[in-house]
């Protein structure tokens, strides 16, 4: 069974036991699970037509995620702004701050 998620503006399908990154937000104290609940399709695998595409959102269907490392860094970007024969150089550098969660089920 795998599913296709929404999490800010970024579509993920996952399946139970994957590991994604999403973007970092405000948890609760002693937060050890994360829930989706914007699902935009649920699908098998070995039988094609028992997928539930929804209109835009699966009604009542979540996704359950354990978190794994609250505070991951993603790889550094380097921003380079360049204007030829001007003297013109700007350089600067970029982390994203994500949470790393694991996929632990797929409710319908």
């Amino acid at each position: 069974m795998y599913a296709i998620i929404d999490d800010s503006g970024q579509q993920f399908k996952v399946s139970p036991q994957d590991i994604i990154r999403v973007d970092t937000r405000e948890l609760g104290e002693g937060a050890t699970q994360l829930t989706f609940d914007r699902v935009l399709l649920i699908g098998d695998a070995e039988d094609a037509g028992k997928g539930r595409i929804g209109t835009p959102l699966v009604d009542g269907a979540k996704v359950i995620a354990d978190i794994q490392d609250a505070e991951y860094l993603g790889e550094k970007l380097d921003i380079q702004k360049f204007r030829r024969r001007k003297g013109y150089r700007r350089r600067k550098g970029h982390r994203q701050h994500y949470i790393e969660v694991k996929i632990a089920s797929i409710q319908v």
